[in-house]
């Protein structure tokens, strides 16, 4: 039987292809490439009930619609397959029908990261990779220095100095050379890619290499499965390079094609940005293909602080595709949205996530999202990744002084 139904790579911009056997990386026009497979064939050799049989409940469950030709070649953590909450409380306080939260932070190094990387790891293993380099916000260079470290391969990172300092412990901990760079992730990104002229590297940056999107698509494949081969009516993503989004928008046409969803009804997509740092907003409200540099680019969710996504195009054609929208929310409400998930839910999220609950407070408030529909939102990691932000609900007590509560009548 065919372990991967992987056909080629391709430009989504000028259809140039490529062969899926030899190191790729950006299409010679300067566009990301994405991975073709032969749906036909899938179509009509694999049933998607043949998942629920003998198959473990990772994301490797869907390996036909995965680059990685020979399994011996996979380097895995256990990934996948994280849980599609229920938010009840949340549901019933914006009066919305149903909200669910797939829940990243439960995968390996705390992220949905871990996906990307260990889908792109694979692969780089399959085609003889030793030495991979990137730039990384944190979470992505955290989870690729793991995955390299179990195949054996060296790292190189760049992150800004704000990164969150544990992702930093992440990838020295893993063996990897990290360099911290008094900057933003595109200044990291200057660098690396002298590092890998100079020195030949790999280059695993976003969407530099065909195969991250592969990994992150695995989580709307995910989420049609547990939602009963049934998609949602809205998916909120929060969004700094995208490829979460451009992979969940992939899955979906291919889940179409192959016939395992209704081909006539598609999620509308929702890209959300902090304030600080909005390019695909921006864009989208122009009605732009792409997105201009956003300067001086700040906020309190580090994950999304890309000020120009190299595949902006993508996430733009995704959002236009399915009607969905751009929408942008402060900081404060980032903070607000991280307590109040916390304080109905029980769920510890991490700010990212938390943007994504802000901005749906915000559409259903504009009646963008309607009471009777069902919404997924992607918590994209684990809140105990982020130390450093404070709360103020505290009581601090000296020592010896007794707890007063209030008294109820």
């Amino acid at each position: 039987m065919t372990y991967s139904y992987i056909s080629h790579v391709y430009c989504p911009k000028c259809r140039e292809t490529y062969h899926h056997q030899t190191i790729q990386h950006v299409c010679h026009c300067g566009s990301p490439l994405l991975v073709s497979y032969d749906l036909l064939a899938l179509k009509n050799e694999v049933d998607r009930s043949q998942l629920l049989k003998r198959r473990h409940p990772s994301l490797w469950r869907f390996h036909e619609l995965l680059p990685v030709i020979k399994k011996d070649h996979i380097i895995s953590l256990g990934e996948g397959m994280t849980p599609l909450i229920e938010m009840s409380s949340v549901s019933e306080t914006l009066n919305i029908a149903n909200v669910y939260m797939k829940d990243e932070g439960m995968l390996p190094t705390g992220t949905f990261k871990a996906r990307g990387a260990a889908v792109g790891i694979s692969k780089a293993n399959e085609l003889g990779v030793t030495h991979i380099a990137m730039p990384t916000n944190g979470n992505a260079g955290a989870a690729w220095t793991q995955y390299a470290a179990r195949a054996h391969m060296s790292a190189t990172i760049v992150m800004p100095k704000d990164a969150p300092m544990v992702t930093r412990h992440e990838c020295s901990l893993a063996g990897a050379d990290v360099y911290v760079v008094d900057g933003l992730i595109s200044d990291a990104g200057q660098i690396v890619q002298q590092a890998i002229k100079d020195y030949h590297l790999y280059d695993a940056s976003t969407l530099k290499e065909p195969y991250r999107i592969e990994g992150k698509k695995t989580m709307g494949l995910e989420i049609v499965e547990q939602l009963g081969w049934e998609v949602p009516d809205v998916i909120i993503y929060p969004t700094g390079g995208g490829v979460g989004l451009i992979g969940i928008f992939k899955a979906l046409k291919e889940l179409q094609t192959l016939g395992w969803i209704d081909a006539h009804k598609m999620p509308r997509l929702v890209a959300v940005q902090a304030e600080g740092c909005a390019p695909i907003v921006e864009a989208w409200k122009k009605g732009k293909r792409e997105a201009t540099f956003w300067e001086n680019a700040e906020t309190i969710a580090f994950g999304i602080n890309v000020p120009k996504a190299l595949g902006d195009f993508l996430i733009l054609d995704a959002l236009y595709d399915t009607s969905g929208c751009a929408i942008s929310v402060a900081d404060e409400e980032i903070m607000y949205a991280q307590s109040f998930v916390a304080k109905e839910e029980g769920a510890f999220i991490c700010p990212e996530g938390a943007s994504a609950f802000a901005a749906m407070r915000k559409l259903k408030d504009s009646e963008w999202i309607k009471p009777e529909e069902n919404v997924v939102i992607l918590n994209t990691g684990i809140g105990l990744k982020y130390s450093n932000i404070e709360t103020n609900d505290v009581t601090m007590l000296e020592n010896e002084e007794k707890i007063e509560l209030p008294v109820k009548s």
